[in-house]
């Protein structure tokens, strides 16, 4: 091998010193030299068929028994191509053993090992240069997967359609006459975008609950060389139901207390509270801000509507806590584990504007309320809102009711933190695996449910 990659050296070398340009007696002082006048393919062509044969012109003939796979040879970068040599009337042809590579440039070269009849050698090296043809794609596109899949069921109502493509598509072939969604006969309105090999379609308004529909791709989708689907395609799903028989998340004994917490309950200025506050396991010095005063059992305090209990007050307090707070956890996991959600991350958790209609939804990220949002529904509808990060609510923003919506239906389940802000106003049961925070002038109606601190700042809470 050491031998052979030597050799190799060695015959290019003149390729190395010298580049030819098509050599012709008005440029060569020397008009009895030996060279290449002409060449097929020719200098730098491009587009080059890849079965192609590598074609030489001499100006005058030459000896055939110098004209082989010594003086010709044939490069792709520096690895030769195998192939055959011929001569016949001042013609040298190489023919490649295979089919050249698509996009590839290849160097022919004729080295001055090759002698005219005479016995003249080439003075220097001919060096052609040149590339082949990129690869025609005829074969029509298909389709790899759909989401959701053919005759799925219980899709959630937010869904996303995604239908992916064995290749990249021509962007401006997917769109609303190649790409439709229908409900029956009516067609959905909603967004389409194409990115990679990915089609997407979000529908403008969610879709309906327990509803058949069918999505279209047409044969005017095309790939980037024009070939268009071989058929038209089509998918049938069905959506979920769970929207029209969401129960409520069952508090317990939990639902007794407008606030309760196991760590502390910690109030700054003066706040108006409606109903009963605990805390359990915690005893009573970590409740402050409220100027309690000791009650048997319970404690009062001029910003309470209702008693105070403390994990350390008198019989039957301490059982009566240790049971709320064990039911406080089992609604939290009985939130947290509903099934099949009628809606996945919506609005990617920036929920602001939004009006939100009966069911259970479902976000992996935080949740931000920017601006004011509408709960909408009847006095029966539930919605179950299960968050693995935080809820942040901004300053000044309302929850609004909307139809006969209760605030009583309404169980936000936090697995971070939540946060009211300044002045705004809230609605619904808040049952968090960690703190809740009312920031200064914050309202609410329902209830506070903490496994950790409730912290209050001059705010109104009142129960349902």
């Amino acid at each position: 091998m050491k031998f052979q990659k030597i050799m190799l050296a060695i015959m290019l070398l003149p390729i190395l010193i010298f580049t030819n340009c098509n050599n012709d007696d008005e440029n060569n002082p020397n008009p009895d030299a030996t060279l290449v006048s002409s060449s097929t393919p020719t200098q730098d062509a491009e587009e080059v068929n890849i079965n192609t044969t590598i074609e030489f012109m001499f100006n005058q003939d030459m000896d055939p028994t110098t004209i082989n796979a010594t003086s010709i040879i044939l490069l792709a970068g520096t690895i030769p191509i195998t192939g055959e040599v011929s001569y016949s009337n001042k013609v040298a042809t190489f023919t490649p053993s295979a089919d050249l590579a698509f996009s590839t440039v290849y160097t022919a070269n004729v080295l001055i090992a090759a002698k005219s009849a005479s016995g003249v050698a080439m003075e220097t090296a001919y060096v052609l240069s040149f590339t082949t043809e990129a690869e025609v794609d005829g074969s029509a596109p298909s389709i790899n997967t759909t989401d959701p899949l053919n005759n799925a069921t219980d899709v959630i109502l937010n869904k996303t359609i995604s239908i992916l493509f064995n290749e990249p598509m021509n962007p401006t072939t997917i769109n609303a006459t190649t790409f439709m969604v229908k409900d029956g006969t009516t067609g959905v309105s909603g967004s389409i975008n194409f990115a990679g090999t990915t089609a997407t379609f979000t529908p403008a308004v969610n879709f309906e609950a327990n509803t058949d529909y069918t999505v279209t791709l047409t044969t005017g989708a095309k790939d980037l060389a024009g070939n268009a689907l071989e058929e038209n395609t089509t998918v049938d799903f069905t959506t979920g139901a769970t929207a029209a028989v969401l129960p409520i998340v069952d508090l317990g004994t939990a639902a007794n207390y407008v606030i309760l917490a196991k760590t502390a309950i910690n109030n700054s200025s003066t706040s108006a509270i409606v109903g009963d506050l605990a805390l359990s396991p915690a005893a009573t010095s970590y409740i402050t801000g409220l100027a309690l005063t000791d009650a048997t059992g319970y404690a009062t305090s001029a910003q309470v509507t209702g008693k105070v209990y403390a994990s350390d007050m008198a019989d039957p307090t301490p059982v009566t806590l240790t049971t709320a707070v064990e039911n406080m956890i089992t609604a939290y996991d009985d939130a947290a584990g509903r099934p099949t959600p009628d809606f996945v991350e919506l609005a990617t958790g920036n929920i602001g504007g939004l009006t939100l209609t009966q069911g259970l939804y479902k976000w992996t990220n935080t949740v931000t309320i920017a601006t004011d949002i509408t709960i909408t529904g009847t006095a029966d509808d539930v919605w179950i809102f299960q968050i693995d990060g935080d809820l942040t609510q901004a300053a000044a923003v309302n929850i609004i009711l909307s139809g006969g919506a209760q605030a009583k239906n309404i169980f936000w389940q936090v697995a971070g933190e939540t946060t009211i802000g300044t002045t705004s106003h809230f609605e619904g049961n808040i049952l968090c695996m960690t703190g809740i925070t009312y920031l200064t002038g914050a309202t609410m109606n329902g209830r506070a449910l903490a496994q950790t601190a409730v912290i209050l700042d001059a705010n109104t809470i009142t129960e349902l």
